[in-house]
């Protein structure tokens, strides 16, 4: 099973306060737990929502929205996409994580990523084919 783990943003991270060289050593660290475990796929942290911007799709128009976003308990700071075999195993990582935003309430949402079986008979023989091709092409750039 892949999960994705998503670190909210603080008032700091909006900020654009970096971690500093602890922080930066401990997720190092873990990091490499994570790695050396088989489990991490990916991650990396993110600007501030002042450097992004949304797209809000309604019906066939699109509107660029620019940040910074006002509601820092939804916006996300940075993310790891894991494979464990459970969101137990996931949730055990994740208590095990150094604090990302020490000094301050923090908090990591646990989502699981969608698996080509998890659609059933609407994902056609011809739209996984067409899904595996997309993957392996995604791998051969790596």
């Amino acid at each position: 099973m892949r999960f994705m783990i998503l670190i909210k943003a603080t008032k700091d991270s909006e900020a654009g306060v970096l971690p500093n060289e602890e922080l930066l050593t401990a997720m190092g660290k873990y990091n490499e737990e994570l790695v050396k475990a088989g489990v991490m796929l990916a991650g990396e942290g993110l600007h501030p929502s002042a450097k992004g911007a949304r797209v809000k799709f309604a019906g066939g128009k699109r509107t660029v929205i620019d940040g910074p976003f006002a509601e820092t308990k939804e916006l996300i700071a940075g993310f790891w996409l894991w494979q464990v075999k459970s969101k137990e195993e996931a949730i055990e990582w994740i208590k095990r994580c150094p604090d990302p935003m020490p000094g301050q309430e923090s908090e990591i949402e646990i989502r699981q990523v969608f698996e080509a079986d998890d659609f059933g008979p609407e994902l056609t023989p011809e739209l996984r084919e067409a899904e595996d091709r997309m993957r392996d092409q995604l791998a051969a750039k790596k």
